[in-house]
């Protein structure tokens, strides 16, 4: 299971446009479309006694955070694009829209959502990897490092249209159940940011 921000339909079209005409010309596996999202925390085992109470730390944590303005906008490789194993997009997160100022405080609010949502697993009983945080959306992965500055070149040019994240899913990854035994992906909680306030 992970802790994930999913995109929106119209931020997913977008990138995938993009990048169809170019990934007929690549030795990559590139993630599909469907499954792209913004992983936050990573645990490879959730004991099921764990989970109810993984939901409500979830829920705790969310309610914490700030809604955030985003767009994905470049991109690289990792570990570097001279050895390049996996291709991602990156991502900006704003406060408030159109101010370059905001863009810091944006990417510290999604840094502290992730360690939210680790501190919830940890606390819950569930394994994390203990990685540090990166925010990116891989969009390809290559069987043996390659030299990909070129398509990291490619990526530096992208910018996608401004969505906002007000929730952020927890999700279940089923092993070996997606196309081509690729694993698929289920919503199986979503948590809404900032405080719940009455409908006036």
């Amino acid at each position: 299971m992970f802790v994930a921000v999913v995109p929106p339909e119209a931020a997913v079209e977008d990138l995938d446009q993009f990048l169809a005409p170019r990934r007929e010309a690549s030795p990559f596996r590139w993630t599909l479309p469907e499954q792209f999202h913004l992983t936050l925390a990573f645990s490879g085992n959730v004991p099921e006694r764990a989970y109810d109470d993984l939901v409500d730390r979830l829920e705790r944590a969310a309610r914490k955070r700030t809604p955030m303005q985003a767009r994905f906008a470049g991109g690289g490789a990792f570990p570097n694009p001279g050895r390049a194993r996996v291709l991602f997009a990156s991502i900006e997160t704003s406060l408030e829209t159109s101010l370059e100022a905001s863009l810091e405080a944006g990417a510290e609010e999604l840094r502290r959502t992730a360690t939210g949502a680790r501190a919830a697993l940890a606390k819950a009983g569930a394994e994390t990897d203990g990685k540090r945080f990166r925010p990116h959306l891989t969009l390809a992965r290559i069987g043996r490092p390659v030299e990909a500055s070129n398509w990291v070149r490619l990526l530096d040019g992208y910018e996608g249209p401004t969505w906002r994240i007000d929730e952020i899913a927890l999700v279940a990854s089923r092993l070996g159940e997606g196309p081509r035994n690729r694993p698929r992906h289920e919503v199986v909680e979503a948590f809404s940011l900032g405080r719940v306030t009455g409908q006036g």
